[in-house]
């Protein structure tokens, strides 16, 4: 039997460990995340079923990393410990602004033309109208999360036009910020606020899970179409797992058909898009002052 010199068992010891780094990072996981706008059990069950999707669809391990806030969705992002997100179009505009190369990939076929739902308590006597409600002006009024394009960018864009020269605060009597969509709802409907800003597509899911009193809180106005919710990509994603790596991730997203996905979103489906659709979002963010 043939003895292996010290030096040769620690030139083998190191190739075998070599191979071992090689293959855990040829399985890198491939990691994405999505702003916190509705009730993290019912997201978290949303994004695990879509991490499965993808995983059987790229061939890589895919995790879903659930976030506190708008914010840390943007920063996880641009730090790089996600390489996808399910951002608004204001998140979206903010990542891909501090990450140049990052691609919006995929929207709802609903988020070309989104809307903000205007709700209000029904002891306010509000009732909806076509045009802005004015009538709420000296009421308290709560928006989402303070980058929320649905909850927050846009409600204020809507009220700045109504009363040009005020700001909210100015407007209302007292304004607020809930955090997500559906703390918004029923932070209206209790009565805590008299008057909200909420996406309309949370407002169908949470009438469809009997979350929502009509005897109590009530839509008194919808706003005119935005461009919102997208999937945007981190620009260096082929280098890590390979060539073409964008563009059958994009594929993937587009191609999802099974409702289990698709109505926790409350959209029929995904539809290509780019960056050059969210233009009118980053507008507005600069002209209220919310995005530099």
């Amino acid at each position: 039997m043939t003895r292996r010199s010290p030096v040769r068992r620690i030139v083998i010891a190191f190739a075998a460990l070599l191979a071992l780094c090689g293959q855990a990072f040829s399985q890198a996981a491939f990691v994405f995340t999505a702003i916190p706008d509705q009730d993290e059990s019912r997201l978290v069950e949303r994004f695990t079923k879509v991490a499965e999707y993808l995983q059987g669809k790229l061939g890589v391990s895919v995790k879903y990393l659930p976030v506190k806030s708008y914010p840390a969705a943007v920063t996880a992002f641009t730090n790089g410990d996600v390489q996808l997100a399910w951002f608004g179009g204001f998140t979206g505009v903010q990542a891909r602004k501090a990450n140049p190369g990052a691609q919006a990939l995929a929207q709802g076929a609903e988020d070309a033309a989104f809307k903000t739902y205007f709700i209000a308590n029904a002891a306010t006597g509000l009732e909806k109208t076509a045009d802005f409600p004015k009538e709420a002006a000296g009421k308290t009024f709560t928006f989402g999360a303070r980058s929320s394009t649905s909850g927050r960018v846009m409600p204020e864009h809507f009220i700045r036009q109504a009363f040009p020269g005020k700001t909210p605060e100015q407007v209302f009597s007292r304004v607020g910020f809930s955090g997500d969509h559906s703390r918004t709802i029923q932070l209206v409907q209790s009565g805590a606020f008299e008057v909200g800003a909420v996406d309309y597509s949370v407002w169908d899911l949470d009438v469809k899970a009997g979350k929502v009193d009509a005897a109590k809180v009530k839509i008194i106005w919808e706003s005119p179409p935005f461009p919102d919710y997208q999937w945007t990509v981190r620009g260096d994603v082929d280098e890590t797992y390979g060539a073409g790596f964008t563009g059958r991730l994009k594929a993937a997203l587009i191609e999802v058909t099974d409702r289990a996905i698709l109505d926790p979103f409350g959209r029929s489906k995904f539809i290509p898009v780019d960056n050059a659709a969210y233009a009118p979002v980053e507008e507005v963010g600069k002209a209220t002052g919310l995005l530099d």
